[in-house]
């Protein structure tokens, strides 16, 4: 570990106190030998799961860039995150908490859940559900989504989630795109005191969905639905069934069948359709939750996702179930009814590691200290980030309000197509605000001009991955030739994420966002989050977002969106105090053209900001998919 001192900048050093607890203490001999050896440490990684068969190679990279793991190897994510708990003491151990929006409460040991899964299975399977199939799952943040996924990777069944608060057209468009033979849903979910009608969403999109042949609906709001007699059946009584009575087989898979598919929005053209695998992905996810987030038996673990996210996949469903942890899942908005709703939770649960989104952070900020500073947050011991880049405000917020200073926060940058973590700290890895720090082990990551050349310390160029991972994308589902062309053809044998970054000195990278979300001005690239950044660290901003619009003289110019915090009313003069504040903090350069005050910005459900949104609007174009966008 750095000393001391060591390193430039701001730094944050792990107190004695998180060292002495951590299971990894030495990050850099790990980081080694898993850089000379990568099948070694995969190997040994994998060797603490259970395997049907084990298999008789760690990788075959022989048709580059299609990947495999674990060859030869026989195994189900489901055995090791339910069957193989049932013969240790962690049968009794609590495996989920889970917390209503309108305050009921339901828990599940391992035994309980394995029980749920296996009747589900069983009714699967009496339905005509087989290895191979697809179902398309459209639920809340309720048990029965665990339960529906695991059933479905039980039997060898591929699950695509799609997220409970997308349109109609965007899930008729997956439905299609992936031929699911079945759908499962709930007549709705609670969010913000308010009833999310997710069967009528269904109702309509079948319309035009001749794949499917029946629907199981969870009832979760009891509010009167349609139901189609011979499409259509309750959740509850299909479980009541003699059918799903006993023990249902886990399907032996290969290491390399299909897990899931899970549609993710590109800039251009319809969402990807992301197929991970049993194998590579079960490890990568095990691996990474235990190292980053440390992960011990006493530990509540709150990822404040939605299941129908990757970081629900990996980080609320499967990461936790193989580690044997309990996890803790609440279904409504952070704000509902008070914005304490979080920190309330936090201390009648004693969650100790919470893991959420920056843009939930700052929309915490804005209302002040006095809510959480209500609360006993002493039960925590580490925080996260994911989903974007935190910006240094927001992250000494984090770390000052909720952590009181005592939580390291793991700040960490992976993709729906990376399936784990893949530039993060670990508990001992002295942090700097902002940074995502180094690749996870195992990986090497580089930053490149568009020429394919690495960039100078300190600026900024495409991020890409050099080396495969166990957890990576198996390919783009039923379009190979569009995963080699996005992820694989602007660096041959590179892994192009799509993202822009820069490393410091200290080999810490720091990403900026997307790659359309860099504006160049006057030949100079200014990332909208640096911008964003400034913008927020002001007093008055809680949210900002900058776009570059056409402009005759310096190429881009910068626009930029603020919403305000409460008690400061938009005006031209702290528009002006904003543009001078970015000038200030960035350089004359990055001062933004135009500051508008907004009350909302264009976000996906998962709250990344749509920039291209924006920069449609404001140019007058067609603002293109707006499936991704929430309410």
């Amino acid at each position: 570990m750095a000393q001391q001192g060591s390193l430039h900048g701001e730094v944050y050093y792990p107190s004695p106190e998180v060292i002495a607890r951590a299971r990894l203490k030495d990050w850099d001999a790990l980081a080694k030998r898993a850089q000379e050896d990568l099948e070694g440490f995969w190997a040994e990684e994998a060797s603490e799961l259970e395997w049907y068969q084990k298999w008789e190679r760690v990788l075959d990279d022989s048709q580059k860039p299609f990947y495999k793991w674990f060859i030869g190897g026989k195994v189900n994510i489901v055995h090791n995150c339910l069957d193989r708990h049932q013969t240790t003491y962690r049968k009794n151990k609590l495996a989920l908490i889970w917390v209503g929006e309108p305050g009921d409460v339901r828990t599940y040991s391992y035994f309980a859940l394995h029980r749920e899964v296996n009747q589900f299975a069983n009714v699967l399977k009496a339905m005509g559900i087989r290895k191979g199939d697809r179902v398309t799952i459209y639920m809340p943040r309720i048990p029965e989504i665990v339960i529906a996924m695991l059933a479905c990777a039980k039997i060898g069944a591929i699950h695509s989630v799609v997220y409970g608060g997308f349109s109609v057209d965007a899930l008729q468009g997956r439905i299609e795109d992936s031929q699911s033979r079945m759908v499962i849903t709930a007549d709705g979910g609670w969010m913000n005191g308010k009833i999310v009608e997710l069967k009528k969403t269904v109702d309509e999109a079948l319309k035009r969905c001749p794949s499917v042949e029946s629907v199981i609906v969870v009832k979760r709001t009891g509010q009167e639905i349609r139901m189609e007699p011979g499409r259509d059946y309750w959740y509850h009584e299909l479980i009541k069934l003699p059918v799903a009575n006993g023990h249902c087989p886990t399907e032996v898979m290969d290491a390399e069948d299909p897990l899931f598919i899970l549609y993710t929005s590109g800039t251009t053209g319809k969402p990807k359709a992301i197929l991970h695998v049993h194998g590579g992905y079960m490890v990568g996810v095990y691996s990474t939750l235990k190292y980053v987030f440390d992960i011990q038996d006493d530990d509540r673990w709150w990822c404040a996702a939605d299941p129908g996210w990757i970081t629900g996949h990996s980080y609320i469903v499967y990461g936790p179930l193989l580690l044997g942890a309990t996890s803790f899942m609440y279904e409504g908005a952070p704000t509902y009814p008070y914005p304490d709703r979080w920190w309330a939770l936090i201390e009648k649960y004693g969650i100790t590691i919470l893991y959420t989104a920056p843009t939930a952070i700052r929309g915490l900020m804005r209302f002040g200290e006095s809510w959480p500073n209500r609360h006993d947050l002493s039960s925590l011991r580490l925080l996260g980030t994911v989903g974007e880049p935190i910006n240094p405000e927001a992250w000494k917020w984090y770390y000052r309000v909720i952590g009181k200073e005592r939580c390291p926060i793991m700040d960490t940058w992976w993709q729906t197509e990376t399936g784990m973590f893949m530039i993060t700290p670990t508990p001992v890895v002295p942090l700097k605000p902002g940074s995502g720090t180094r690749p996870f082990f195992g990986q090497e990551a580089d930053i490149l001009d568009e020429q394919g050349n690495p960039v100078p310390v300190g600026e900024e160029g495409y991020l890409v991955l050099k080396r495969p991972w166990p957890a990576m994308l198996r390919t783009i589902y039923g379009d190979p030739e569009r995963y080699v062309k996005q992820y694989w053809s602007k660096y041959p044998g590179l892994y192009m994420t799509g993202d822009s970054a820069r490393r410091d000195e200290d080999g810490y990278f720091w990403i900026i966002g997307r790659v359309d979300d860099v504006i160049k001005v006057s030949g100079y690239r200014l990332g909208t989050a640096e911008i964003e950044s400034a913008l927020v660290s002001h007093p008055a901003v809680a949210e900002a977002a900058a776009i570059g619009l056409p402009h005759e003289v310096k190429g881009n110019a910068i626009h930029a969106y603020c919403l305000l915090r409460a008690g400061y009313t938009p005006s031209e003069a702290l528009a002006e105090e904003l543009r001078q504040h970015v000038a200030q903090h960035l350089g004359p350069i990055a001062k933004p053209e135009k500051i508008e005050f907004v009350t909302s910005l264009p976000k996906t459900r998962s709250g990344k900001i749509m920039r291209r949104v924006l920069r449609a609007r404001a140019l007058g174009m067609p603002e293109g998919d707006l499936s991704t966008l929430e309410e």
